[in-house]
């Protein structure tokens, strides 16, 4: 057997095939509304983070699901496009993971539709270690909790940093937080686990309790706040035109592990994130404004941003 190749960046995770549905306003309960556009692209929060940072010139590895369709040829054909080694996992008779995404016109603001069949769970018999410690940080989302337990256990032994992007309290979370180096979560996230009514306290709070380096919340348009266990560290969102926010919490997390990798300090990491996360509301779909390395230090140098809020 060929031994694994040694790569920057292993994601183990979702993927998604999203439906786009471009609407003039978003509608109202029993209305009829004409949709401007629709598209069928390819998503999901891991893969997504995979592909911004093979984008970038890392080299990646995606773990995880496909049923058997066209959706899982569409995610193939787009990861061989782009040289990302894909270790997806085919699951006979069954249907890829689907969404439906309303992108309200007025806003950009996106409302997500899912379906996944119970079959394509990652399993943690499913991992093969040497995929996960022939790599220099290990990116997880939680969905498949245990699979994202064992992943983390081999990086942990490997001593190869860990990374997450959870935005829900899964069945299992809390065998996986301890094994977190780098907990950035969505906005609700601290203060719905440690009952903290404050977002800097829960930060606090959640780093102490699990033993993270830094523990995060993306905020959207207020940027992102984290708590490194001796100062906060906040970063204002950069204001772009708006098309479609699906994904900016996973080209976010891209541009955090790219910082990672490159050994940037965490301010300087947190802006190129902020800044990537929002170039990429500027496209259709959750990869459709992953621009260059060159555009996000345009945007950083130069770019308006939002009011801050803390």
């Amino acid at each position: 057997m060929a031994e694994c190749e040694q790569v920057d960046l292993v994601g183990v995770g979702l993927n998604a095939t999203d439906t786009v549905v471009a609407l003039a306003d978003f509608p109202v309960a029993g209305s009829k509304v004409e949709f401007q556009k629709s598209y069928v692209l390819p998503g999901g929060m891991v893969a997504t983070t995979v592909m911004a940072c093979q984008s970038w010139g890392l080299k990646t590895r995606y773990v995880g699901k496909l049923g058997q369709d066209h959706a899982a040829d569409l995610h193939r054909a787009e990861f061989a496009r782009a040289g990302v080694e894909a270790q997806a996992l085919t699951v006979p008779g069954c249907d890829s993971q689907q969404s439906v995404i309303l992108v309200d016109g007025t806003t950009g603001d996106r409302t997500v539709l899912w379906k996944r069949d119970g079959r394509l769970e990652l399993r943690p018999e499913e991992l093969k270690r040497e995929w996960i410690v022939n790599a220099r940080a290990l990116h997880v989302d939680g969905y498949d909790t245990r699979a994202a337990v064992q992943a983390a256990k081999w990086a942990r032994e490997a001593g190869i940093p860990v990374v997450a992007d959870l935005d829900d309290l899964y069945p299992g979370v809390e065998e996986l937080l301890p094994l977190i180096d780098h907990l950035i979560v969505s906005r609700d996230f601290p203060t719905r686990l440690t009952g903290e009514s404050d977002l800097r306290a829960a930060l606090v709070v959640m780093r102490a309790s699990f033993g993270a380096k830094l523990a995060a919340a993306t905020l959207g348009p207020e940027g992102v706040l984290g708590w490194d266990g001796r100062n906060l560290h906040y970063c204002r969102a950069f204001r772009v035109p708006v098309v479609d926010s699906t994904g900016a919490g996973d080209v976010f997390h891209a541009g955090y592990l790219y910082g990672l990798l490159q050994g940037w300090e965490l301010d300087r990491t947190l802006e190129f994130a902020c800044a990537a996360a929002a170039l990429n509301c500027t496209g259709i779909g959750a990869r459709g404004g992953i621009l260059g390395l060159g555009a996000v230090e345009e945007l950083i140098a130069t770019g308006e941003r939002y009011a801050g809020v803390f």
